[in-house]
């Protein structure tokens, strides 16, 4: 079996995620006695005994440089929301900042929306350590401030709390969750407009009511019996499967043995009750990682994209000769996937190759009369040419699915039905159930894509075939660099800011025959495609783009190339020669960027 289109991944270095967090008002561990007023009265503020006697414990061994890293910056919302490290201090993740922050976004409700009190807000969280507690506070400080609250009192995956505010029109939704960070993480992520994660203004609006707010311990609370507080009722999820069924063509074809991991997260149970509303009986989970479980025992990383992350899955996959294997982050908003390689193994399959299959199978089996399809800009631009030949729309949004969402709603004003949506960092989006990722609805749709397939006398790896020869083979290369702390901070902003201005002749011997930066001339490009401090180059077989990350220190390259292939063409061959150019380009575009 050849290998038709792309791998993916990070090149040359781990993708371990570090502190997202960068300063914003360094003033370095030089000024001991102003420090140490601001850690004490941060102490004094914060309702936590552990985390007070944390700041306490650094302060008695005059530990100024973490003391400074704890304080001279704070967490700010990026394309995942509030994201830390957990632990004491305005730079973690911790219930003084929780508290505080759903109190600004509580004053920011209240502000801006007449009916957000009796609409109100629904609160979920995943299986993470400290994510009962933080979700326990976002509650009782909501009631406290009047709005209605109505909350999942089990960890559920965030898609559900999604689906949740949407139908029951509430005003805005909270989900708990570090999604797939490592243990000692977790978030904050907030649900506003149109059931999707917030967008500019929006979240410069909330980070100015939350500035607004005092120190947590002064911030009310109520109990978690307040009549404000309800529990959110057993039929929400009853209407949430139901919802997945209608939002998928009808497929026929035989049964299939699937392999499945939630990856210790809390996906388990409603992805398994959802394969059987499709038909999937025979779906069997990996053992070692089926039950929720925080500290995420059998990984590294408890990130699907990581090497080694699906080893037990897969080595399950081969023991009962699975026809698929289907993966979740810990918060089941991303669907990971492999497929038989047809020598009694498995080959993986990257979030660009599972977005172009996902787009082509939904697109034929729609019958809107204005299709749309949507992907993050750093994802592949094959799914172009694969709308194209179903007269579909295809429109790229800026990074984070938020964006998406926002492409979604404002097209679907115009009359343009929404099929399908996804991003290379394998998040996918199934029709118009959740505003959001959703690893649950998707992993249905794509076990419906390899039935068909089947029921065709195909599988996964012909159909990808058929599409490269149909719309050309595409790879797809990630280079991130990771420059941590302030220095780091310093080296990122400087290798942006140096690239205005500045065109390369050529990339690793591909011409640079267009530029387009998206810091400038944000007004002739739609607001899904507004500001963001990123440059794409234009290749004549593809192309090259670098911007930094909106939730780690790093800065991240992404290099597409386009062959033409015929059917006497040896897929994998090409696909390595290809493979090993976008390489060359993703360093030669760091070269000079001077990050090398």
């Amino acid at each position: 079996m050849t290998e038709p289109t792309e791998q993916g991944g990070a090149l040359d270095e781990p993708t371990e995620p570090t502190d997202p967090t960068v300063p914003t008002d360094p003033t370095g561990p030089g000024d001991p006695a102003e420090l140490i007023a601001r850690a004490r009265d941060w102490i004094a503020g914060d309702p936590d005994p552990d985390t007070r006697a944390e700041l306490e414990a650094l302060l008695d061994a005059d530990e100024r440089t973490e003391l400074a890293e704890r304080l001279d910056a704070h967490l700010e919302f990026g394309t995942a929301g509030l994201r830390g490290i957990v632990g004491a201090g305005p730079n973690r993740m911790n219930r003084a900042v929780v508290v505080r922050t759903t109190r600004g976004l509580a004053d920011h409700l209240l502000a801006t929306d007449p009916t957000a009190a009796q609409r109100g807000v629904i609160v979920g969280f995943d299986a993470r350590h400290s994510s009962r507690r933080f979700a326990e506070d976002t509650v009782a400080v909501l009631a406290a401030a009047g709005i209605a609250v109505r909350w999942y009192t089990t960890p559920q995956p965030t898609p559900i709390v999604a689906f949740t505010q949407a139908h029951l029109d509430a005003a805005a939704a909270v989900v708990i969750t570090a999604s797939h960070n490592p243990p000692e993480y977790n978030g904050y992520k907030v649900y506003v407009e149109g059931a999707a994660q917030i967008v500019p203004p929006t979240d410069a609006a909330i980070a100015a009511a939350i500035d607004a707010v005092g120190p947590a311990t002064e911030v009310p609370r109520a109990d978690l019996d307040d009549p404000h507080v309800e529990v959110v009722d057993d039929q929400v999820v009853e209407e949430y499967l139901a919802a997945l069924v209608a939002a998928r063509p009808a497929v026929e074809g035989p049964d299939l043995t699937i392999a499945y991991t939630p990856l210790h997260g809390v996906g388990g149970e409603l992805m398994l009750r959802a394969f059987a509303d499709g038909g999937y009986d025979d779906v069997q989970p990996e053992p070692s990682q089926c039950e929720p479980d925080g500290s995420f025992p059998t990984v590294r990383f408890p990130n699907p994209e990581e090497p080694g992350a699906m080893d037990a899955v897969v080595a399950l996959a081969e023991d009962i000769a699975a026809d698929l294997v289907i993966a979740h982050d810990p918060d089941a908003d991303r669907l990971a996937a492999a497929v038989p390689d047809g020598l009694g193994g498995f080959r993986m399959l990257s979030g660009n190759q599972i977005g172009v299959l996902l787009a082509d199978h939904l697109l034929r089996g729609t019958d809107v009369e204005r299709p749309l399809v949507v992907a993050s800009i750093v994802s592949t631009p094959m799914l172009r040419s694969v709308a194209a030949a179903y007269g579909a729309r295809a429109e790229y949004t800026l990074t984070g699915f938020k964006w998406i969402c926002a492409a979604e709603r404002a097209l679907g004003a115009e009359g343009y039905d929404f099929v399908y949506g996804f991003e290379e960092a394998l998040g996918s989006s199934v029709g118009t159930v959740v505003h959001d990722k959703d690893g649950i609805g998707a992993g249905v749709a794509f076990a419906d894509l390899v039935r068909g397939l089947a029921n065709d006398g195909q599988d996964v790896l012909d159909r990808l075939a058929e599409l490269a020869r149909t719309h050309g083979l595409w790879v797809s290369r990630q280079r991130s660099i990771t420059l941590p702390g302030s220095q780091g901070l310093g080296q990122i902003t400087e290798a942006m800011a140096g690239l205005s201005g500045r065109v390369p002749d050529d990339l690793a011997g591909h011409p640079v025959i267009a530029i387009e930066d998206y810091r400038t001339d944000v007004d002739q490009r739609p607001p899904w495609l507004a500001y963001h401090d990123l440059v794409s180059y234009e290749l004549p077989d593809g192309r090259a783009m670098i911007r930094p990350s909106g939730t780690e220190p790093k800065v991240k390259i992404y290099v597409d190339l386009r062959a033409d292939v015929g059917v006497d063409d040896d897929l994998d061959v090409r696909t390595a020669e290809l493979q090993d150019e976008a390489t060359a380009v993703a360093e030669a575009l760091a070269a000079f960027a001077g990050l090398t």
